[in-house]
């Protein structure tokens, strides 16, 4: 069995992996190439395959130290913590609720001995949109007699030509299927097959370095254990299972925004501190203005943390009660990360908004975090439901 250590979390450990990956990450938002150097370090850290489940000789990391390695990841690059992300997202579902064919499976763990193996569940596309909000992939699946072949094209494939499997939204197009009611799931994809090519499309405000890229399945072959189903809820939108058993969902992606704020912060004090302007004689840190915004900031992310750990830890001991809550609970820690970050540069001025300085990729970067499903508007309509009764 592949054997994988348990990575070193502590407070120390974490804080020079996201020094490292943190050296790199201004130079790939420039570039906008795959963040290589950082997720070499995450690697080697042992944090991209620390989800692996304890069956398949990983350290099977729970909800709450996930978080902390995202968090530390999304302090030093978010291109970077996003692709570790969705790489920990698909190996504790696997953990959970086994679903890949074995021999892939085996060959992702071995590949991640020697070397970073990124996996995405790639579900949006051009005309779709985010599927979050319901409908059908226009990417098919169609059975052979050897097995699938897949075709059709997706955007914002997060990870690009980095990955090393892709897990792609599809609908299976069957002889003997229902045309009014066919069966849609995730299609299991070594990404070095023949038939898949990339658009480099994206040229985002944040996340530069996430090649989110568009990516073109053109009958590509595959094995019939290939096709994983995924049931559809009674509102018409199809959650995997796998997923949903891990308990939270993505919530991996609010933390790796927190590590976005807390850098934020770690900045607008490194300026505070060494500015010093003429009229005042002094660092402006020493003013009383500016420690109230150095609170106000770290009020806002004191507050992020807490929700987000606080959640998890509620879901931990069993507590079911806010399970409808979660999507309210994200888009709140969204909205604390986003005035953190926002603070710090408002109180800064110009200097905050110059390329050169990090404040300014940290505001791109804080942003995308509204992006990510569900979407603010979605989830507050379906809270103001559920307290109006609708």
């Amino acid at each position: 069995m592949t054997r994988f250590p348990a990575p070193d979390l502590s407070a120390e450990a974490l804080a020079a992996v996201t020094a490292e990956i943190a050296s790199h990450a201004a130079e790939y938002d420039r570039t906008g190439e795959f963040p290589a150097k950082g997720i070499d370090a995450a690697h080697r850290a042992g944090l991209l395959t620390a989800t692996v489940g304890t069956e398949y000789g990983g350290p099977g990391l729970g909800p709450r130290d996930t978080v902390r390695v995202l968090t530390a990841l999304g302090e030093g690059d978010p291109s970077v913590a996003l692709i570790a992300a969705n790489t920990m997202q698909a190996h504790a579902a696997q953990a959970v609720r086994p679903h890949w064919p074995a021999s892939y499976y085996d060959d992702v763990l071995r590949r991640s001995l020697t070397g970073p193996a990124p996996v995405n569940a790639i579900r949006a596309e051009p005309e779709l949109g985010a599927p979050a909000r319901g409908g059908l992939p226009a990417t098919t699946a169609t059975r052979t007699s050897a097995g699938w072949l897949l075709s059709g094209r997706k955007a914002y494939a997060t990870g690009g030509a980095g990955l090393a499997y892709h897990l792609v939204w599809a609908v299976a197009d069957e002889p003997d299927g229902d045309r009014d009611a066919p069966r849609v799931g995730h299609v299991i994809v070594p990404a070095e097959l023949p038939g898949i090519s990339w658009v480099e499309t994206w040229d985002h405000l944040g996340l530069r370095a996430s090649n989110t890229h568009d990516v073109v399945y053109d009958q590509v072959e595959l094995p019939a254990e290939a096709f994983v189903e995924i049931p559809r809820g009674d509102d018409g939108v199809y959650r995997d299972p796998a997923a949903m058993a891990t308990g939270l969902g993505s919530f991996g992606h609010p933390a790796l925004y927190v590590g976005v704020a807390r850098a934020a912060r770690q900045a607008f004090a490194d300026i505070a501190r060494t500015r010093v302007p003429s009229a005042l004689g002094k660092p402006i840190a020493q003013t009383e203005r500016i420690q109230s915004v150095a609170g106000e900031i770290d009020l806002y992310i004191v507050q992020a943390e807490t929700l987000l750990h606080g959640t998890i830890l509620r879901v931990e001991a069993g507590d079911t009660t806010l399970l409808s809550e979660l999507s309210v609970i994200k888009a709140a820690i969204a909205r604390s990360v986003i005035a953190a970050v926002q603070t710090a540069v408002a109180a800064l001025g110009n200097l905050a908004l110059t390329r050169h300085h990090p404040l300014e990729r940290h505001l791109r970067d804080v942003l995308c975090v509204r992006v990510h499903p569900p979407q603010e508007d979605t989830a507050l309509v379906a809270a103001g439901r559920r307290l109006l009764g609708e």
